[in-house]
Order: structure tokens, then C-alpha cells, then sequence
């Protein structure tokens, strides 16, 4: 859905981006992470046309954004970290406006409002003032202004910063809900934690370049965290392990263990045989989870 070719942008005391090239692929949710200053703001804002890089190509659905930034205007949405909003329209009249401004049919723009207040939970409030909005509130009508026009693309910069948890979560099931309705999302968050709750892949960018090992997770992949625990290590539990198929990556601390395993469910099951069958006293066995930020620190600290 996207692909990004060399693109460099630089302000007048450094590069915030130099030389990046990558793809989102269509109908996922990709956390874009990186260091404050990194360039993922940037980059959003390159993506969505607002900046000219000063070399490089860009294309989201096919459309060139440098040569026709007008055309990739009607299947992209963006909501910036710092959004503005018309304090004295009620919901529904800065609703009304945005679709005009995307040219919606006069016809249909009603339903269209109606459709986005409810799937937004915005129903209660479409004869309020906007300036009387909650934090949260004000988050879901920015995000029902850059989805109006139903674009296939919807690009977010920090999205749930100072939003409370539940709002958060709320947050969450939105992007669920849009990815299922077949729209691509890239989300921009330095709250890796958050990021665990709906994105599929991650871009690592790093003082302006994407990192050497960046990772887009990949559901097919049979590898596997696994830890267990031991009523107590003997000196030849290593050497025991390195025996086993499928193992990598042995790290024993005290008497916990972890491993990667290349295995599906019944595999880890035979595993769990294997260890009990050579007399390791296994007091707990189960599955790590991988997430966003354990991922993010592995690559961080493996490029170092």
C-alpha cells in the first residue's frame, strides 16, 4: 500500500530523515517507534504530502504523493500529534464541513456523519460545542474528521498521548475495527506498550534512517519464546538443553530459563516431554509472549 524509495529530508542543522526506503504492506496497523527526534513525525507528514523531501519517491496506492499530492488527499487521513479543531462548531457541523471540504456527495454526507459518530461513540455529543469536549472526546472527533471521506489509508501521530487508560483501550478497538474494514493504519507512538494492543508490524527509524534490523512481524513464523523453571540448575543443564532439537538462544538466570524454540503447540508439547524425560526438574513451563517492546530493545541493543 505504501512504498517509500530513498527519501531524504533535511531541516537547516541536521537530516531528519537520510535516505530511508521501506514498505507497509495493505490492511495492517504499523508502529512506527524510534527515539524522540528520530523522524518519525517527519515522515508521517512526508507521507501525507505536507512536506516536499528534498529527494526520494513516495507511492500510496499507486499514486505518486510528490507529483500529485491532491489525488493521494482522497484515500489518505492523517491526524497530526498537535491537532486543531473549530472550538465553536458542534460535532456535527465540523463534520459537515470536513466532507464538503473532501467533496462528499451532498446526498450522502447525512448518513456518512451518522455512521462515523456512532462506530466513534460520538452519537451523545453532535449538538455540542467542540470547545466542550473532554481530552478523549475532542481524540475521537479529530480521528472521525481524517476518516470521514473513508480513505484507505489513515496515518496517526502519538494518537493516545494524554488520553486515559480506558480511552486508550477504546482507542484500540477503533484501530481493530478500521483495520478489519479493510483500511491501512500507520500509528506513531513512543508508548511501545500501548503499540501491543493492535499493531501487526514494526518500523524502527533511528536518527533518520530505518534501523538495519527492522522487523515486520510475521504471524506465520513458528519461533517462540519459552521459559521455564527449575526446583534447582545443575552445572550440566546447559549442555543438556544444546541436546535438544529446535532450541536456540539458551539464557539461564538462577533457576529460570529461556529459550527459543522452533515449534508449533504439539511441538512444544513433546518438548515439555523431552525435558521431564531427561530428569530436568521443571517446576512451571510456558509460552513468552513477544511484544512490541521487547522487540524494539532486542534490535536496539543487537545493532549496538
Amino acid at each position: 500500500m505504501i512504498k517509500i524509495e530513498n527519501l531524504t529530508f533535511e531541516y537547516p542543522t541536521q537530516y531528519a530523515l537520510n535516505d530511508v526506503s521501506c514498505s507497509i504492506k495493505e490492511n495492517a496497523i504499523t508502529a512506527l517507534v524510534g527515539p524522540n527526534g528520530a523522524g518519525k513525525t517527519t515522515l508521517l507528514k512526508c507521507l501525507s504530502a505536507l512536506l516536499k523531501p528534498y529527494s526520494g519517491g513516495i507511492t500510496i496506492d499507486g499514486i505518486d504523493v510528490i507529483e500529485n499530492p491532491r489525488e493521494v488527499n482522497r484515500v489518505l487521513g492523517f491526524l497530526p500529534d498537535f491537532f486543531g479543531l473549530y472550538d465553536e462548531l458542534t460535532v456535527h457541523q465540523s463534520l459537515f464541513y470536513f466532507a464538503l471540504a473532501h467533496n462528499y456527495d451532498h446526498k450522502e454526507i447525512t448518513n456518512r456523519i451518522e455512521e462515523v459518530v456512532e462506530r466513534l461513540k460520538l452519537s451523545s455529543k453532535m449538538h455540542e460545542k467542540t470547545g466542550s469536549l473532554s481530552r478523549g472526546m475532542r481524540q475521537r472527533l479529530a480521528i472521525s474528521q481524517a476518516i470521514i471521506h473513508r480513505p484507505k489509508v489513515l496515518l496517526l501521530d502519538e494518537p493516545a498521548s494524554g488520553l486515559d487508560p480506558e480511552a486508550r483501550h477504546l482507542l484500540a478497538t477503533l484501530f481493530h475495527e478500521l483495520r478489519e474494514q479493510g483500511m491501512t493504519l500507520v500509528v506513531s507512538s513512543h508508548i511501545l506498550a500501548e503499540l501491543d494492543e493492535y499493531a501487526d508490524n514494526l518500523i524502527i527509524l533511528n536518527e533518520g534512517k530505518v534501523s538495519e534490523n527492522t522487523i515486520l512481524t510475521d504471524s506465520s513464523s513458528t519461533k517462540s519464546k519459552i521459559e521455564f523453571s527449575v526446583l534447582f540448575a545443575e552445572e550440566s543443564l546447559r549442555a543438556q538443553l544444546e541436546q535438544i532439537e529446535r532450541i536456540e538462544n539458551i539464557l539461564i538466570q538462577g533457576n529460570s530459563v529461556t529459550v527459543t524454540f522452533n515449534g508449533d503447540e504439539t511441538e512444544q508439547h513433546e518438548l515439555l516431554k523431552q525435558l521431564l524425560n531427561a530428569h530436568i526438574p521443571v517446576s512451571q513451563f510456558y509460552l513468552k509472549r513477544a511484544n512490541i517492546q521487547d522487540q524494539y530493545l532486542e534490535i536496539v541493543s543487537n545493532k549496538e
